[in-house]
This record gives C-alpha cells, sequence and structure tokens, in this order.
C-alpha cells in the first residue's frame, strides 16, 4: 500500500534512510552518531540510498 501524502512519506524515508551502518558489525545507528552504539567503534557509513529496481 503505498503512502500518497508527501509529509508522511517524508518522515518515513527520513526513519528508513537517513542513519548510519558500522563497518564492522553492520549495525544501524542514528544519523548524528560518532561511533558505534554495540561495538563502540568509530568506522560509520550512511546507509546507501540509491532506489533499487
Amino acid at each position: 500500500m503505498p503512502v500518497l501524502d508527501p509529509i508522511k512519506k517524508a518522515i518515513a524515508q527520513k526513519a528508513r534512510l537517513h542513519m548510519k551502518i558500522c563497518r564492522f558489525c553492520g549495525v544501524r545507528n542514528a544519523a548524528t552518531a560518532t561511533k558505534c552504539r554495540k561495538c563502540k567503534r568509530k568506522n560509520l557509513r550512511w546507509k546507501k540510498r540509491e532506489l533499487v529496481k
């Protein structure tokens, strides 16, 4: 079921796509994180946001 309301769609995209991923353990972290919440390492990357067909 697609979300048609643009405000709700933007909120959902931010919650699902704007996060950082730990390169060591793969856990999801907040966008403002500087180190991993699980393993405490500082090697984080942004989640890929490209649309997959």
